[in-house]
């Protein structure tokens, strides 16, 4: 397969097993976050509804893009993606593997919703960390710090919102809703007695939009993972996109080289004026590198690395010089020049990219992890987060808040926690019913002592694994 040498293939199959076994641990983790309400509020038998967030799961993950994958790449330094030693990329993407495993199941096995998004983030923090303290890093940035906080920003608000939103549709639905349907909305759903049929819809309507912003969102991440495996350990097959005509990217090299031909660099800030001369050099390999490849149609093997190293720094380059106020474009130069580096129809579309066989094999694990391991979570988000029993407005507010703010993050490529949007979602309709003295502060306290724990720990763990694997290998 892919013409490995027999140990470099036997890593690769160790590496996408992982991945997979990741996403598997993502899907029992995090079904609770959709099948609770439903569960409890006896919408849905709980086989019948792991069984059907196991399919909306699997949908969302093939229909849901690979933009939020991609920005889980680019976390990491250029450096440490483009390095051309194999056996360094497995110790990469080992360490941030099982140390996000080993975190997942921990908390999945004391019931504590904590974030699958958080340990991955957290423990391709602690790889880059750990890499800037080798030779190899040559002094350069550890972790792509623009893309972490805009990354880590995301996380933070995503549950501060999910509460308060929960709060506020909750007031909503206590001044909208007709009185006769209010007793029933807002009273403990009888014992194994089913909602009312429009009430029941919503749930199962939102349960399902939960469980598919789930798969587009963090299915995304489980692609991102596997990108990461091939580009580091099959790059001649995968750094950049292996069916596209380097020729394609000369219109994109010529619009960003005459932007580059009107730039001042003495007007430019001493940092981006070396950044400048290195874009200017690194146009002009490429475009040597294209001329020698017109008549096969394809990148040769041994150039696809320097190619994507060259595609990313690029856009990382070009983007900074064109914030830097010495720079003096129009509008009309900007929005060409982020045309010529875009994902869509730029550079980024040779590096931004996963095959279907990919997507699929990630979408089958989170699916199929989505429909086992959920009762240990659905217990503490079903009954130990409030004091009362969940109703059905409350259900249905927090479920309509997660799938709306996971749609949205989804759509702006921003990898959120759909546990911790929900389980604030679920806290946040508690409070609107009998305040602050309606959550449970034992189990409250021990969510919020692993989302704290969470990042430290996560990098810590990564940290300590990858020195270990570079050590060993």
């Amino acid at each position: 397969m892919f013409g490995l040498e027999t140990d470099v293939f036997i890593l690769l199959f160790i590496s996408l097993f992982a991945a997979c076994a990741f996403e598997f641990v993502n899907g029992f983790h995090d079904t609770a976050n959709a099948v609770a309400t439903v569960i409890y509020t006896n919408s849905l038998k709980p086989t019948v509804a792991v069984v059907w967030s196991g399919i909306c799961n699997f949908a969302g993950v093939l229909l849901g893009g690979i933009g939020v994958a991609m920005g889980i790449v680019n976390l990491l330094p250029v450096e440490l993606l483009v390095d051309q030693n194999v056996y360094h990329s497995v110790a990469m993407v080992l360490a941030l593997l099982l140390s996000s495993i080993i975190w997942n199941l921990g908390t999945w096995y004391f019931g504590l919703p904590s974030s699958s998004s958080h340990t991955l983030i957290g423990s391709i923090l602690g790889v880059g960390l750990a890499f800037s303290t080798l030779p190899d890093s040559q002094g350069n940035s550890a972790v792509n710090w623009e893309k972490a906080i805009e990354t880590g920003e995301a996380l933070l608000l995503s549950p501060l919102l999910g509460f308060s939103m929960a709060i506020i549709l909750m007031f909503v639905l206590r001044r909208s809703v007709p009185d006769d349907v209010k007793d029933s909305l807002f009273k403990e759903p009888k014992k194994n007695t089913e909602p009312p049929s429009w009430i029941r819809g919503v749930l199962i309507a939102t349960c399902s939009l939960v469980s598919f912003f789930h798969g587009s969102n963090d299915g995304q991440k489980g692609v991102g993972l596997i990108m990461l495996i091939l580009i580091g350990i099959v790059p001649f097959q995968f750094a950049v996109k292996p069916d596209m005509d380097p020729a394609l990217l000369l219109p994109n090299i010529q619009a960003i080289q005459q932007t580059t031909a009107v730039l001042d660099s003495n007007q430019l800030a001493p940092v981006n004026r070396a950044r400048l001369t290195k874009t200017i050099n690194e146009l002009a390999e490429l475009k040597t590198m294209i001329d020698g490849s017109t008549a096969s149609g394809q990148i040769p093997n041994e150039k696809r690395l320097d190619v994507r190293r060259d595609l990313l720094l690029i856009n990382s380059n070009m983007n900074k010089i064109i914030e830097d106020e010495g720079a003096n474009l129009s509008a009309s130069q900007i929005a060409t020049l982020k045309h010529s580096l875009s994902e869509e129809s730029g550079l980024r579309r040779f590096t931004d990219y996963a095959p279907f066989w990919v997507i699929l094999m990630i979408a089958l694990s989170l699916g199929l992890g989505t429909m086992i391991g959920w009762r240990r979570i659905v217990v503490t988000v079903g009954e130990k987060i409030g004091k009362q029993h969940l109703t059905y407005a409350q259900g249905a507010s927090a479920e309509l808040v997660a799938a709306s703010m996971i749609g949205i993050a989804s759509g702006l490529k921003l990898p959120v926690s759909t546990t911790h949007v929900l389980s604030s979602g679920i806290a946040g309709s508690m409070v609107a019913s009998k305040g602050i003295k309606n959550l449970q502060a034992g189990t409250v306290r021990n969510i919020a002592l692993a989302w704290v724990l969470t990042l430290p720990v996560s990098i810590l763990l990564s940290f300590t694994l990858y020195i270990f694997f570079r050590w060993v290998m």
